[in-house]
């Protein structure tokens, strides 16, 4: 990653209000963020219950931007062409949960959709190097996933490293996404591994300041010359 690389924030919607989710969407997108990020659980692959593909759609019209959606589910598969028609952008599914996962990054490409996959933080980068040409974002959960506000695992930096350098060796254009415990201290520890996305929950959307101000904090600690526009 050059000094001149764009960094992405995304925040997860995942911590906001559920109440007036796309009140929520429609503020970060007037405060800047580059993608919406979408957690979606199914109660089995991680214990906690979420998004579906009809709240997808029904965050759809409120934002003009990326919908990031993030599937903790097991057999994505099955899902895929739900959230390709209920206007997701980038669809992301964890390597652990597919059997067949060059297959499943194909279908996702072939619905038309930017294909990621997410690594858990036992997972070590080779589980997924085969496939790492065909994919457009790379997201090193440094938590364990299923819950929000958790603290960042630290060993997720050197993962960070590693995975910039393979996809360095091999000319590969994934972007790198990080999730899980995204501050303004770990933000800047994070794009300085190589990430060029950050999922920012509870350090977006708290009662503290606006989502604005939240942002603001974040985009300064990483430095404004790195974001993008």
């Amino acid at each position: 990653m050059t000094p001149s690389t764009a960094i992405k924030l995304a925040p997860s919607i995942l911590s906001a209000d559920f109440a007036r989710l796309g009140e929520a969407v429609a503020e970060a997108t007037r405060a800047g963020a580059d993608y919406i990020h979408v957690d979606v659980m199914d109660g089995r692959y991680v214990p906690n219950l979420t998004f579906g593909a009809p709240m997808v759609k029904a965050l759809r019209p409120w934002t003009s931007l990326p919908l990031d959606v993030h599937l903790m589910i097991v057999e994505p598969e099955r899902s895929i062409k739900q959230f390709a028609e209920a206007g997701a952008n980038i669809l992301t599914v964890h390597a652990e949960a597919c059997v067949h996962l060059h297959r499943v990054v194909h279908q996702i490409k072939e619905a038309g959709l930017r294909a990621g996959v997410a690594i858990n933080p036992a997972t070590p980068v080779a589980a997924i190097e085969e496939v790492l040409p065909d994919l457009d974002l790379v997201l090193v959960m440094s938590v364990n996933p299923g819950f929000p506000a958790q603290e960042f695992i630290s060993s997720a930096l050197d993962k960070l490293h590693r995975l910039r350098r393979r996809l360095d060796v091999l000319g590969a254009q994934a972007e790198v996404e990080v999730d899980g415990g995204i501050n303004e201290a770990t933000a800047a520890e994070a794009v300085r591994a190589g990430a060029t996305v950050l999922v920012a929950g509870s350090a977006v959307f708290n009662q503290r300041e606006s989502v604005r101000e939240a942002m603001e904090r974040l985009r300064n600690a990483v430095g404004p010359a790195k974001l993008s526009p």
